[in-house]
């Protein structure tokens, strides 16, 4: 584990891998933390060197100093982590929050991508009275209370079987992040909206989704496929939310067709 100096904010990450090697970044989803893409790096280190970095408040990165999260304030954090493993360009992955993040580097920082793969995320996620409401609610309640409701919204019916631990481990790590960050953050995605924003790039784009995904089903992902102009999306069958966690082999074999 490193850390970065932002602003102000120790921001924690992880860089592996050759530094002769292409450079991928890979962004995990709200209320997470960075260790969602571990499962992936047997595949990836052989052929790319990965950086990976924690949101703010959440993992080991501090709690935002500011009174408000824009997706440019994160699309920053990316280019200065990537400032940091010497990559001009870069192929870039995120999930959800982080697939919110790649829009946005879709936007403003095209010429910097060398690829985009945005899974279980869209244009737009749910509705800003929903995120307003939960922010209100993690700041009222905390993370650790809330944690019980949100947790099983991440993950299908296959990997709650597969693992029956899974919940609970993920339970204690979001009720360890910081509360307002969070709350920041949720309000972000409240007024987040790109559906008109994403039709001018040429970075080639992936789209994956998950069947079982009630966070960002996959009319989710057929919306930002419209959007962006891109391919139809890849919705893996018996996923939730997070295939990083759920669907790891089958994830990588995507990815690294689609970096290739």
């Amino acid at each position: 584990m490193s850390f970065l100096e932002i602003n102000g904010r120790a921001v924690g990450y992880r860089l592996q891998g050759d530094p002769a090697l292409p450079l991928v970044v890979l962004a995990h989803p709200l209320g997470m933390s960075q260790a969602v893409w571990d499962d992936l790096l047997p595949a990836l280190l052989p052929r790319y060197r990965v950086l990976t970095w924690d949101l703010p408040g959440h993992g080991s990165s501090a709690a935002w100093n500011g009174e408000r999260i824009t997706p440019a304030d994160l699309a920053a954090e990316v280019l200065a982590l990537a400032e940091v493993a010497g990559a001009g360009r870069f192929h870039f992955a995120g999930t959800s929050i982080g697939g919110v993040i790649g829009q946005q580097l879709l936007i403003q920082h095209a010429d910097r991508l060398l690829s985009a793969t945005l899974t279980n995320t869209g244009a737009v996620i749910g509705t800003r009275d929903a995120w307003q409401t939960r922010a209100a609610a993690v700041r009222e309640r905390g993370l650790a209370t809330m944690a019980i409701d949100i947790v099983p919204r991440w993950f299908g019916p296959a990997a709650c079987l597969a693992q029956p631990a899974l919940l609970k481990g993920w339970n204690t790590i979001m009720g360890r992040g910081d509360a307002n960050s969070y709350a920041l953050l949720c309000e972000m995605l409240g007024d987040a909206n790109f559906s008109d924003q994403l039709q001018d790039h040429d970075v080639p784009l992936l789209l994956l989704g998950g069947s079982d995904d009630v966070a960002t089903p996959p009319e989710s992902l057929e919306h930002l496929a419209c959007c962006a102009d891109a391919g139809e999306p890849v919705i893996l069958d018996k996923v939730g939310h997070v295939p990083s966690v759920e669907a790891p082999v089958r994830l990588a074999e995507l990815l690294l067709k689609h970096l290739g």
